[in-house]
């Protein structure tokens, strides 16, 4: 039965860590735009005894009912709108609502709700980040080049790109409708694994940058209680393994 509980104990500890992980992602991107944060619901049941038994042909009838403790699961991220807040810059767009930017590397097309832009030395728009290679596409799936000479740039409310008094191009914003095939890959995007994007509902707005979902305070008191139960966990399974010498040795003496 002790080392029954010393399994119980590291898969507690194994899923706290995990907690503290995704938190600390959390936390380092607090003030990253468009982060939609990791949620640290990442427990499930473990199968008891009895439910996976592995064709056994014979039963317990009380190690059977043993609950089997708890197991990561994979995580996913919150679909909450985060905070619009005006910038003031000309390619600054936020999205309010449903839907991703398009961007492309020239190889793979990714999804963001990042929606910092910039000109790079080819006049193409793209997504500002550590890279810098990711150009932003259209509304039909090519990316947007301006015009060195067309005068200045701004991006009106609902994605459309104007140099002086001509359009230049207009955002593309797209969706999936099955929500969780969309998976971080990181640098703030996303990769859809099974559907073909479509149009989306929600709209942009210009001059403007949608904030990170993650909030720092409940975050912190959440990081605390993961510590506080990892802690606890290998408090539990240091006690458990003291238990266990202290009966091999008595049993030891006895025989």
């Amino acid at each position: 039965m002790s080392s029954y509980g010393l399994w119980l104990s590291a898969a507690g500890m194994k899923v706290n860590e995990h907690r503290q992980a995704l938190l600390a992602n959390n936390m380092a991107n607090a003030q990253t735009t468009g982060f939609k944060h990791d949620l640290a619901v990442v427990m499930e049941r473990r199968v008891e005894s009895k439910e996976n038994a592995g064709g056994l042909p014979f039963a317990h009838p009380v190690l059977d009912g043993l609950p089997g403790g708890v197991n990561v699961r994979p995580a996913y991220h919150s679909e909450e709108q985060g905070p619009i807040e005006w910038t003031g810059k000309p390619l600054d767009v936020a999205i309010q609502g449903e839907g991703f930017f398009a961007v492309s590397d020239g190889e793979a097309t990714r999804y963001t709700r990042n929606g910092e832009f910039a000109a790079n030395a080819q006049g193409e728009l793209v997504m500002v980040n550590e890279a810098g290679r990711w150009r932003v596409l259209d509304e039909g799936g090519v990316p947007i080049q301006l015009d060195e000479g067309g005068g200045e740039v701004s991006v009106s409310d609902g994605g459309t790109i104007r140099q002086g008094d001509t359009v230049v191009g207009n955002i593309g914003l797209v969706a999936s409708e099955d929500r969780r095939a969309l998976r971080k890959v990181g640098e703030n995007l996303f990769e859809a694994t099974t559907e073909e994007m479509g149009p989306a509902s929600g709209r942009m707005i210009g001059g403007s940058r949608e904030g990170s979902t993650f909030e720092v305070m409940q975050g912190l008191a959440t990081m605390i209680e993961a510590s506080r139960a990892y802690q606890m966990n290998a408090t539990l399974l240091q006690l458990q393994d003291q238990l266990t010498q202290q009966a091999v040795m008595t049993l030891g003496r006895v025989a």
